[in-house]
């Protein structure tokens, strides 16, 4: 079995400032998570699966295009779940239709909470750490365009790597070569 990850990943200079504030927190996770809105949570698959994955990633991004997402101000899981995000002001409902799509067919799963998507900052760090995140990042605010969704597998080093990237409104074969993959 291998762990896979689908999202979307927050553009530069973005990405990188909010990780490091992420990190600035004592967030362990900042090291491995690259910055994103989650489309499908962390999930085992079959590598066997793999191709038809993609092609299902790929179907579901062709039927997209690109939009605007704006950022602002924070939110929190609190008393549920010990998680800061920032808030998403503006691409909310494209987010919610692409995890909807994203989560059918081959990726058709149960999760463990309705999906509300948000891009996280903090995460399983003491109250007052957790405070002061929400603090820190209160006003904080970026518009960035969003054109792709991404496939990620989990290494065994704990880093998250991107296996495929799928642009929205294009068509993909699946004998294609990874487009983007770092």
């Amino acid at each position: 079995m291998t762990t896979i990850g689908i999202s979307l990943e927050i553009p530069e200079p973005y990405g990188s400032a909010l990780r490091a504030r992420r990190a600035s927190y004592g967030d362990v996770h900042a090291k491995y998570v690259p910055t994103h809105v989650t489309l499908l949570p962390p999930t085992e698959v079959d590598p066997a699966a793999l191709g038809a994955i993609e092609q299902h990633l790929a179907d579901v991004a062709a039927g997209f295009s690109p939009f605007t997402m704006r950022l602002g101000g924070t939110g929190t899981f609190l008393p549920i779940s010990a998680v800061v995000f920032v808030q998403i002001a503006q691409g909310i409902t494209p987010c919610a239709n692409l995890e909807s799509q994203v989560v059918s067919g081959v990726l058709e799963r149960e999760l463990q909470f309705p999906y509300h998507p948000h891009v996280t900052v903090a995460h399983d760090l003491d109250e007052h750490m957790l405070e002061f995140a929400m603090q820190d990042l209160a006003d904080y605010h970026a518009e960035f365009d969003i054109d792709r969704l991404k496939l990620y597998e989990q290494r065994a080093s704990g880093d998250w790597q991107v296996l495929r990237e799928f642009p929205f409104g294009q068509e993909w074969c699946a004998g294609e070569p990874a487009r983007g993959a770092a």
